[in-house]
């Protein structure tokens, strides 16, 4: 991937974060706003939001909405509806229909399958009782980069005809990556941020992540790298909170074929008391905001634009 700066003159997002145009003769970016309905948003969507909205607009791109609704314990319709409302408001505007992941789950499946072809997925029957207790045994906690606790990789070499008669007797499984399998076919992957510059693709530090359920044809990052391959995404502007999945999304883009948008994590918003927004923080969505009275510009100067 060959990715371009742009002259000293072109013009640039700024702000809090600046991302760089395309130099002449460079297409234009496309970008995509990807919230889950599991809640209202608030103002670090609306940063992430109006980022990416601009971005596209200055360069004479397009910015998409994505709808992320595979986790129908946790979606709620109502809380989709607010999605629209939130962003109409704010005075963006989205080409196309708003793509919703919830009716893609059988293009999913076909992904998962074709991986499946590759040889790099395996069936893991542990439940994370039994992966805590495993690595309490072990007498090793290996951990990831957010100090949470890695996958030991217990059922990666459980006998193919062992993990179908289990399979077939109905037990609870999920699909994981190989991602030893993955890197051998793949080899060393980077990829480049608007902030960090290039970024060495190291998955192994997560350990093998979930793909799919039994019962669910999809995690978040097989979804995620899918929809962005297939809506043309250049740029994927979202917080840093999600940079750790990124070397994850690398190596499932090196594996099928879909090329790697240019990254740009920012810095997350907090409020005045130092904490990062999050959903449970009621009385800073964007819905409570304007019951309260504020405006779409003093939102927008609040978010930092």
């Amino acid at each position: 991937m060959t990715v371009t700066m742009g002259s000293t003159d072109d013009r640039m997002l700024r702000g809090a974060d600046a991302i760089p145009m395309p130099a002449r003769g460079e297409p234009p970016l496309v970008t995509r706003f990807a919230p889950s309905p599991s809640g209202y948003l608030h103002i670090g969507h609306a940063y992430s939001a109006l980022f990416g909205y601009e971005a596209a607009r200055l360069s004479g791109g397009r910015f998409l909405l994505r709808i992320e609704d595979i986790d129908t314990q946790r979606c709620r319709p109502e809380f989709e509806r607010a999605i629209f409302e939130d962003l109409t408001w704010l005075g963006l505007r989205w080409h196309g229909e708003p793509l919703r992941q919830s009716a893609r789950m059988q293009v999913y499946a076909d992904a998962l399958v074709r991986l499946q072809a590759l040889g790099v997925l395996y069936p893991c029957f542990c439940t994370r009782k039994q992966i805590r207790a495993e690595i309490e045994h072990s007498g090793r906690a290996p951990h990831g980069p957010n100090a949470e606790l890695v996958y030991p990789g217990i059922c990666r070499d459980i006998a193919a005809a062992e993990s179908c008669r289990r399979m077939d007797q109905g037990e609870p499984f999920a699909w994981r990556l190989d991602l030893d399998k993955s890197l051998a076919l793949t080899g060393p992957l980077a990829w480049y941020d608007c902030r960090a510059g290039w970024v060495e693709a190291k998955p192994q530090q997560l350990g093998d992540p979930i793909l799919a359920r039994k019962d669910t044809p999809t995690s978040y990052h097989l979804a995620c790298t899918h929809d962005d391959a297939a809506q043309s995404v250049t740029h994927v502007i979202r917080g840093v909170d999600l940079q750790d999945s990124t070397h994850v999304h690398v190596l499932l883009q090196a594996l099928m074929g879909w090329p790697t948008p240019v990254y740009h994590h920012h810095p997350l918003k907090s409020g005045p008391d130092g904490r990062r927004f999050a959903k449970r923080d009621k009385s800073q969505t964007l819905r409570a905001l304007r019951e309260g009275g504020m405006s779409a510009a003093e939102v927008r100067r609040l978010a930092a634009f």
